[in-house]
C-alpha cells in the first residue's frame, strides 16, 4: 500500500471484526511511528496500548457508569471552541447528520443517538485500543506533535490492513481510564483509539471533506 492510498482509505471505523490483532503487529506499527516529527524532537506523547484483560476493563467501567447515568469527567481541556464560528460550525453540524443519517436516526431522536454514541466506550467493538497522553506542562505545539504520531500510527495501522478509529470521547471518562492504567499525575488523556479489523458488515458511511479552495491557497510564483 502507497501513501496516498493510506491517507485516502483512513478514515474513523465504527465496526470492528471480532479478531485479535498481534502483538508483533502493534509494536511494529508504533516502533516506526516514534520516527513522527516533533519540535526539538521532544516527543511529548505517552502511549498505552490495550488488548484482552484491560481493554476489557476499561469498557466494563466506562459502560457502567454509562448505565448508571454517572456524568462525565470534568473536563481536563477543551475539546472544541464553546463558539465554534462559520465555517467549522456546519462542517461540525454537517458530520452529524451525516453520521447518525447512515445509522436511520433523525436529528430529533436524542436518545437514539446517545446509545449511537456510548458505542464509543465499547471502541466500536475492537480488539485494542491506544490511549495517548501528554504532560500537562505542553504547550500547544506540542500537542500538535501528538496528532501528528496519531496520523502516523493510523496510517502504519492502514498498511498493515487495519483501521482505526481516533476518539476524544474517552477524555470525558479519562477518571475510569486512569483506573486501569495508572498514569502519572502529570500527564492528561488526549484521546483513545480503537484498533482492529473492520467489520465489513457494519453500515459505516465515510464523511465528507471540504473542496480544496476552501481550505488551501496557491500563490504562484509568475
Amino acid at each position: 500500500m502507497d501513501v496516498y492510498e493510506a491517507v485516502t482509505s483512513r478514515r474513523a471505523v465504527r465496526g470492528f471484526a471480532d479478531r485479535p490483532v498481534p502483538r508483533e503487529t502493534l509494536e511494529r506499527v508504533l516502533s516506526a511511528a516514534a520516527w513522527s516529527p516533533s519540535g526539538s524532537n521532544i516527543q511529548p506523547w505517552h502511549a498505552y496500548v490495550l488488548t484482552g484483560g484491560p481493554l476489557a476493563e476499561v469498557k466494563k467501567r466506562a459502560c457502567e457508569r454509562l448505565a448508571t447515568g454517572d456524568p462525565w469527567d470534568e473536563p481536563e481541556y477543551e475539546q472544541y471552541p464553546p463558539a465554534l464560528k462559520s465555517p467549522y460550525r456546519e462542517r461540525r453540524s454537517a458530520f452529524g447528520e451525516q453520521r447518525y443519517g447512515a445509522l436511520g436516526i433523525p436529528r430529533e431522536d436524542l436518545e437514539a443517538r446517545q446509545r449511537a454514541a456510548s458505542a464509543n466506550w465499547n471502541c466500536f467493538g475492537a480488539p485494542a485500543a491506544l490511549f495517548c497522553y501528554i504532560d500537562r506542562d505542553m504547550g500547544s505545539p506540542q500537542w500538535a506533535d501528538a496528532g501528528m504520531f496519531l496520523q502516523t500510527v493510523m496510517l502504519l495501522l492502514r498498511a498493515e490492513g487495519l483501521h482505526s478509529c481516533p476518539q476524544m470521547a474517552w477524555a470525558k471518562f479519562h477518571r475510569s481510564v486512569a483506573e486501569v492504567l495508572s498514569p502519572p499525575d502529570e500527564l492528561i488523556l488526549f484521546c483513545g483509539m480503537s484498533i482492529g479489523y473492520e467489520d465489513d458488515t457494519a453500515d459505516d458511511a465515510r464523511t465528507h471533506r471540504a473542496p480544496l479552495d476552501e481550505t488551501v491557497t496557491f500563490l504562484d510564483g509568475h
